[in-house]
């Protein structure tokens, strides 16, 4: 056998091991405090126990400094496997953060202890992002066994904070660690992607978070001229701002889904009683915008809708962005890392690669902000965010076997 059928065997006797780092992974609850959680710093040492045992060259904690979690600290792991040509790394960049389980009625077991069911492994972080943690740890690990010097670096990360914005995962690494990531590196974020492995991401919709806090007067249900229902006024805004769906109406079939959105999503409780009107209502608004707009003209047209509803209400509307990003330059379809991963996914999968752009948000943006050409990638259900999340063995075996491919090419 070569060396890449080598590694392909090595890989498909791994089953046990998914399994193994799954349970343990979905067992910590690596919740950032924005979630009510206590950070990463758990899983970071987990994680740190598996590279230690492959036997990477260098492994190097860049930590960001946070008072609110009990470490003091939101972890940044990054660990490198020297290859042959030293000049140039291949990275696959993973996070290690999850978003909280919801609705726990809605699960059909724990939701932080693996259930195995056939080729199905379920619990929170299965998908998104431990497919993606493992698939990498997977590849460098049969290497290593086969003994086998990949042609570049191979360059693992597992960052912090990539479901609140990142500020305390990749954002840091580039402010305080830039020289680690080179100008001719492939970066591969496997945090998004189809049922087939197709799908190359190369491009992402502009991200608006948006908390409107709406003021009005309390006073008893019975006798509501006496108040101003702050809640009917969120109802009702929240309803015009539907409008923007025709006012951004543009179409791009490049990405999925081929248009902007505008989705109202989290709401904050407002009294905790049936008989009151309440005073203050807060919900938010989750907007993922093509960038052939602004964030500017979308803002104007929101400050719009919303004075016409403080008008007809008479109420205060405040307004708050949790997070704004701008769309990033696309990844050129072109691009060394595209057309090696496009040619890994041919070897592997036998399936010809697709170029995309998507709606969600992915740590692949800051990498294109910094002007470092980066893709996402993965052969995934699509249950991240979703109860009873799941990944499947067979998918997280032949992802590693990609990148395999990849380290290899």
């Amino acid at each position: 056998m070569n060396e890449l059928e080598k590694v392909m065997k090595r890989i498909e006797t791994c089953r046990e091991t998914v399994i193994e780092w799954q349970k343990n992974l979905i067992a910590i609850k690596a919740l950032a405090p924005e979630s009510g959680g206590d950070g990463e710093i758990d899983k970071a040492r987990y994680v740190r126990t598996i590279l230690d045992k492959i036997g990477f060259d260098e492994i190097r904690e860049i930590n960001a400094s946070d008072e609110r979690v009990s470490s003091k600290i939101r972890p940044n792991l990054v660990a490198k496997i020297a290859g042959e040509n030293q000049h140039r790394t291949v990275w696959v960049l993973s996070h290690l953060d999850v978003v909280p389980a919801g609705d726990l009625q809605l699960w059909q077991s724990d939701p932080f202890e693996l259930t195995v069911d056939g080729d199905k492994l379920i619990g929170r972080g299965a998908e998104d992002n431990h497919q993606g943690i493992i698939c990498g740890l997977l590849a460098a690990k049969a290497l290593r066994d086969e003994n086998i010097v990949p042609k570049y670096n191979i360059g693992l990360a597992f960052v912090a904070d990539e479901e609140t914005g990142s500020k305390y995962g990749l954002e840091h690494l580039l402010k305080t660690a830039r020289h680690e990531f080179g100008e001719d590196d492939l970066f591969i974020v496997p945090d998004a992607g189809d049922p087939a492995g197709r799908t190359i991401e190369v491009a992402e919709k502009s991200i608006l978070w948006i908390k409107f806090a709406i003021k009005g007067v309390q006073c008893h249900a019975s006798t509501p001229q006496l108040g101003i229902n702050a809640h009917r006024a969120a109802a009702f805004l929240t309803v015009e701002l539907d409008k923007l769906y025709e006012l951004f109406a543009l179409r791009d079939e490049m990405y999925d889904p081929p248009y902007s959105t505008f989705e109202p999503t989290k709401r904050e409780a407002n009294v905790g009683n049936i008989n009151t009107i309440p005073a203050r209502d807060i919900f938010y608004l989750d907007c993922r915008i093509l960038p052939h707009y602004s964030l500017d003209e979308v803002e104007r047209a929101i400050a719009g809708i919303v004075e016409s509803v403080e008008k007809k209400f008479n109420v205060e509307i405040d307004i708050s962005f949790p997070q704004r990003a701008k769309a990033a330059l696309p990844t050129a379809s072109n691009a060394a890392v595209v057309e090696a991963l496009a040619a890994a996914i041919r070897a592997v999968k036998s399936v010809e690669p697709v170029i995309i752009g998507i709606g969600g948000g992915t740590v692949a943006a800051h990498f294109r902000q910094a002007g470092l050409a980066a893709v996402v990638w993965g052969t995934i259900e699509d249950t991240c965010h979703q109860p009873n999340e799941y990944a499947l063995i067979s998918n997280t075996l032949q992802d590693a076997q990609v990148l395999a491919a990849l380290f290899l090419s």
